[in-house]
């Protein structure tokens, strides 16, 4: 057994359960949450993550409706594995020969777009300390961003947009930021000439703290939520 935050029993029972729950993501109406649970298990139980990314390859391989919602909802779920977890390096070859592959056979499809978003989150990817929140999936399902709200002392709170992979890296005006929102805030902030730093935190009823210099933005959301 491969014991973790929520009961799990052995692997192979798991890899049943999460094969079953891809049949049913087929026919969902609203595919979120059993996409959120799919990745809960995958982060919990590291050695599925191949075993769901070959499953999806599969499932999006000769399809019965090429572009249908059943398809397209393994597409999306794919692009959420994508920028959560990275397969094994056998598994990351099989899976960008299938990218390469739907590209080629459906170049203007909604299919292709996916294939062409995972290619790229592929090359962003680390790893994850949480599985996406429900908002991420749903802007990851539209190959989207996420509008994040900073609140800035004496000054109005400000929405940048950040990616899965945004990190808080330290840049030289601004600390526990990362570039593309650094540059957003400082512009906002009107501290372009200012000499001093500021430190991004996350605050809930339990805690206030620092958002580490490698830390995903996208995980402390999902923390939020």
């Amino acid at each position: 057994a491969a014991p973790g935050p929520r009961s799990y029993t052995t692997l192979r029972d798991e890899a049943v359960k999460l094969f079953n729950s891809l049949q049913q993501l087929e026919l969902e109406q609203d595919p979120v949450p059993l996409m959120q649970g799919i990745l809960q298990t995958c982060l919990d139980l590291p050695p599925l993550v191949d075993e769901i990314y070959c499953q999806l390859v599969k499932q999006t391989t000769e399809p019965l409706a090429p572009g249908g919602q059943g398809d397209l909802h393994y597409w999306q779920l794919l692009t959420c594995m994508s920028c959560t977890f990275l397969p094994s390096p056998p598994v990351l070859r099989f899976l960008r020969f299938h990218l390469d592959r739907t590209e080629s056979r459906f170049p203007t499809s909604e299919m292709a777009k996916y294939a062409c978003f995972i290619r790229e989150a592929l090359g962003k990817t680390k790893g994850r300390e949480c599985v996406p929140s429900l908002e991420e999936i749903l802007v990851l399902m539209r190959r989207q961003e996420m509008i994040c709200t900073v609140h800035c002392p004496g000054a109005p709170a400000c929405s940048v947009a950040i990616s899965s992979h945004t990190t808080a890296e330290e840049s030289p005006s601004v600390a526990f930021v990362s570039p593309q929102v650094a540059q957003e805030l400082v512009s906002r902030l009107g501290l372009s000439q200012s000499p001093n730093i500021f430190a991004l935190y996350e605050q809930s009823r339990q805690r206030e703290q620092p958002v580490g210099s490698t830390t995903l933005l996208a995980d402390v959301l999902t923390r939020f939520e």
